[in-house]
């Protein structure tokens, strides 16, 4: 065991050494004079460049502010290049130098710095707007960082000393052998084959919803499937790339499995009935449904919940398990056609014919109520002050609500019933009030406070 850390440690140092020395090669060639004069050209380009972008940033913010009728994009790309202002300012300053340069100068050496300078902030300019694909802000900024450290190192023709640094820094494990480096491109090439696959998916899903020839469950499912299926190779050839052995991912996923079974129940149990729910077509996005207390539309359907927004604007985000295992009204799992109840009394000296005929109109011509088919008007009852009636109409969009569209229908009738003298009765109690000499013998001498 010595022996190999002993091994593994003179690796690391002999890549390092070279490392270093080919740093230490780099830095001598730049303190030859006509090189050290082009550093200092640079040096002074960037200085102008600050106080450039420090006088331009506010007439800057002020034409961009101008610029509302703008397309999103366009205002986005502005906006990034504000935020890197002193660095396009000097991309552009230092290629003018080198333009410069080249007419005075006839021996590209005289130049060959500042060429340099030139194109390392060119490719952080360009690495900066490039990583802005990337919309999670912590794996950003990693992009950034580690494409601005590649194309340093490339540039300046480090490249080669550091990825000997990095394979010197490795784990071997038998036959197995795993290095910094290794690593670093297994990460990388996974990063980039996870945001193709981001991209991808993002896309083909756009298509998949736009068809509609395809019902919303069924673009759900394919849409599920097609993210797993792209996620997962690209997981896989990140993996591959490492140098893992595929085959022996068997017996862990097995024992994941396993795992799943016992301590996940609960979880595997939801991503299972979420598939169900896709393949049976029994709920769908769009549709109006109650669980219980809630009343509200589908919004998406997720691997483990469906989320249910309601009309208040409060998302339920339900488990899936709970739409396979208990009684949900779907108002619109085969017809998008809803009828509503109201329920109301009138007079007993009021026509129920023509109470009837008033209360058809008023709902009629209530909005979102529909014409055909047409509302109708029946007696359900002759109770002890009214005649009691049932008004039944139809609408096809419950998403927009159904508390709003009773009460509206019943300030129809209300209006309806004023203009045309129907009564609406309601209970009437009379109270008597008695006195002692209403009482019972002997119950005034009880509850009568006799005098002191």
């Amino acid at each position: 065991m010595d022996g190999e850390f002993q091994l593994w440690l003179g690796t690391w140092i002999s890549g390092a050494g070279d490392f270093w020395q080919a740093v230490v090669f780099f830095i001598e060639g730049l303190l030859l004079p006509f090189r050290l004069y082009q550093v200092a050209v640079a040096l002074a380009v960037l200085l102008l460049a600050w106080g450039l972008a420090w006088l331009i940033d506010p007439r800057f913010e002020a034409w961009l502010r101008s610029k509302s009728g703008w397309k999103a994009w366009q205002l986005r790309f502005l906006i990034l290049l504000r935020r890197r202002m002193v660095l396009a300012v000097f991309a552009l300053l230092i290629w003018a130098t080198v333009g410069v340069f080249a007419s005075i100068y006839q021996f590209p050496s005289r130049r060959q710095v500042l060429v340099l300078i030139a194109t390392i902030a060119t490719a952080w300019l360009l690495i900066w707007f490039a990583a802005q694909l990337v919309r999670n802000p912590v794996l950003r900024r990693f992009v950034v960082w580690g494409m601005t450290i590649y194309a340093t190192l490339h540039y300046l023709g480090l490249k080669d000393a550091a990825a000997d640094l990095l394979e010197g820094l490795a784990l071997t494990i038998g036959d197995f052998r795993l290095s910094a480096l290794t690593i670093l491109k297994a990460v990388v090439v996974t990063g980039v084959l996870i945001l193709g696959a981001r991209m991808l998916s993002h896309a083909l899903g756009r298509r998949i919803r736009g068809n509609k020839d395809i019902s919303p469950s069924v673009q759900e499912l394919s849409i599920k499937g097609l993210q797993i299926t792209l996620y997962g190779a690209a997981f896989f050839t990140g993996v591959k790339a490492v140098g893992f052995d595929l085959t022996g991912l068997a017996v862990l996923s097995g024992a994941i499995g396993v795992g799943l079974g016992f301590g996940l129940q609960k979880v595997v149990s939801n991503l299972v009935s979420g598939v169900i729910i896709l393949m049976d077509k029994s709920v769908k996005p769009g549709d109006v449904i109650s669980l219980g207390d809630t009343f509200g539309w589908i919004n998406t359907l997720g691997a483990r919940y469906v989320s249910v927004v309601t009309r208040d604007g409060k998302e339920y985000l339900i488990p899936n398990e709970d739409l396979i295992t208990g009684q949900v009204v779907n108002w619109s799992h085969s017809s998008d056609l809803v009828r509503l109840d109201l329920k109301f009394g009138t007079s007993y000296g009021d026509d129920p014919h023509r109470v009837r005929a008033i209360a058809i109109d008023a709902a009629t011509g209530a909005p979102r109520v529909l014409s055909d088919p047409a509302p109708v008007c029946h007696i359900i009852n002759f109770g002890d002050s009214s005649v009691d009636y049932v008004l039944r109409f139809w609408i096809r969009d419950p998403s927009g609500g159904l508390t709003n569209i009773r009460g509206k229908v019943y300030l129809a009738l209300w209006d309806a019933f004023v203009d045309n003298n129907i009564s609406i009765p309601f209970p009437q109690r009379e109270l008597r009030i008695l006195g002692e000499a209403g009482l019972p013998e002997g119950a005034a001498s009880q509850d009568t406070p006799k005098p002191e």
